[in-house]
């Protein structure tokens, strides 16, 4: 009776053991989940995705936090890890991060080595120019300007090389190197995607300073980056993008992080994002 008892307990204590294994393997594939989760983010872009001392603000910050309460994970739980645009695929691929939301604009050649989710948002390459500037009314008005360049971005070339083959481009380090050059008449204008831009003109800072074009000439869609083939993360990460587009929590984040600026998001918005694969 003793060794019968002893191996019902044994029994039950591996069947236990069992279950408890499998209930983590399906947390871990797709939800951070109460213990906590590692996600992705820019550090440097204002309004968007930014660190300072222990706070992070920015459009792509809220969709992060909603998108990690949706697969139960709170706030005070989310670990924020910088991701580089030259490091993203890696952190993702290498498990650092469980996702990244960072101006992540979804391409063909990035989709080889991730998966996305999304899009969540369609950005345009556009011009930031001086408050009091009349004389740039979009791309192909650049002739005899200067044009700031930032080293390893492809934008400022894209606009000497489709729109203004005159245009002077100007070298330097960050997108936030430019402004003082910008408020001075260093350089005349400066492009990337028309959300970072809002987000440096909506700087308390940067009032009055600077203005959008607001005439986009290309088309970047905004998703979120996971690993590679995971189907059940993406899914669970669509449904939260679809929820915070109808609840309108994600129309509250552009507004709050972008609306200073007057910005207001151009075609395409709000995208449908497309089905996990």
């Amino acid at each position: 009776m003793k060794a019968r008892r002893l191996g019902a307990v044994a029994a039950a204590a591996t069947l236990a053991l069992t279950l408890a294994a499998c209930g983590s393997g399906n947390s871990g594939s797709g939800s951070g989940g109460a213990d906590g989760i590692k996600i992705g983010i820019k550090f440097d872009q204002p309004g968007l995705g930014l660190k300072k001392g222990t706070d992070y603000t920015g459009m792509d910050i809220d969709v992060a936090k909603y998108v990690a309460k949706e697969l139960g994970t709170p706030e005070d739980k989310i670990t924020w890890v910088q991701a580089p645009s030259a490091q993203r695929e890696d952190l993702i691929s290498t498990g650092q991060v469980k996702f990244i939301v960072a101006t992540y604009s979804i391409t063909d050649k990035r989709k080889e080595k991730v998966s996305f989710a999304g899009p969540y948002f369609v950005a345009g390459q556009d011009l930031l120019v001086r408050a009091d500037d009349t004389s740039i009314t979009g791309p192909d008005s650049l002739n005899g300007k200067k044009l700031c360049s930032v080293k390893g971005s492809t934008s400022a070339q894209k606009v000497k090389d489709k729109f203004a083959q005159t245009v002077q481009l100007q070298e330097f380090a960050t997108y936030s190197e430019c402004l003082p050059a910008l408020a001075t008449g260093g350089v005349d204008a400066l492009t990337t995607d028309d959300a970072i831009l809002a987000g440096f003109a909506a700087q308390p800072e940067n009032k009055g300073k600077f203005k959008l074009v607001g005439k986009p000439f290309s088309t970047e869609n905004y998703g979120i980056g996971l690993k590679k083939g995971d189907t059940a993360l993406c899914q669970k990460i669509t449904d939260a993008i679809k929820k915070m587009q109808s609840d309108g929590s994600l129309d509250k984040a552009i507004a709050n992080n972008l609306g200073p600026a007057n910005y207001k998001p151009g075609p395409g918005n709000p995208p449908t994002p497309a089905a996990c694969s």
